[in-house]
């Protein structure tokens, strides 16, 4: 089954069986391997990409379900050589322990500072009102944010304070 996607700004054109799923697609179809297959249950959140700016758990959808969609894959997000900011903050607050989380903790982290900012609130939001101010974002508001990520390494803190960081960067620059 033919499947057109825009990866990474990128349009690219897929032929799989339609029983694909968007992770396998993307690692052993496309040649991406960015994103992690953990569980291949949707629990660890280690395949996380980010479709349509939406987090999406690419180990529990069909490539075929996406024909048209916009994904951002941890390739997409920046490489070795050109770090992202919120890349660079995992890095100053070695968020990254084994690294095998990373991809999908980092897509994850930018999903959910864009969805803040849009002023989604989260299940621990105090305030419903649409407006939510980033470098007012709790620990627990980001820890409950990032809920669908699981470390094994137990890099959680270094994680919230990466992201913590960005999302001081971030309220900064709207200011």
């Amino acid at each position: 089954m033919k499947t057109k996607l825009i990866i990474n700004e990128q349009d690219r054109e897929l032929d799989a069986d339609p029983r694909v799923t968007l992770l396998d697609a993307l690692r052993n179809h496309l040649g991406l391997p960015g994103a992690k297959k953990g569980c291949d249950h949707g629990q660890c959140g280690a395949c996380t990409v980010i479709v349509n700016g939406r987090r999406v758990n690419s180990c529990l959808t069909l490539a075929c379900m996406h024909d048209g969609d916009a994904v951002t894959t941890i390739e997409g997000i920046g490489m070795a050589d050109d770090l992202d900011s919120l890349q660079q903050a995992f890095v100053r607050h070695d968020g990254y322990q084994c690294g095998y989380c990373t991809p999908g903790q980092i897509c994850s982290a930018r999903a959910m500072l864009d969805e803040a900012e849009a002023g989604w609130p989260s299940f621990v939001s105090e305030e419903m009102d649409g407006v939510i101010d980033l470098s007012q974002l709790s620990d627990e508001e980001i820890s409950e944010r990032m809920s669908g990520n699981i470390c094994r390494c137990s890099a959680y803190s270094n994680i919230v304070d990466a992201i913590r960081e960005i999302a001081h960067e971030k309220q900064g620059a709207s200011a």
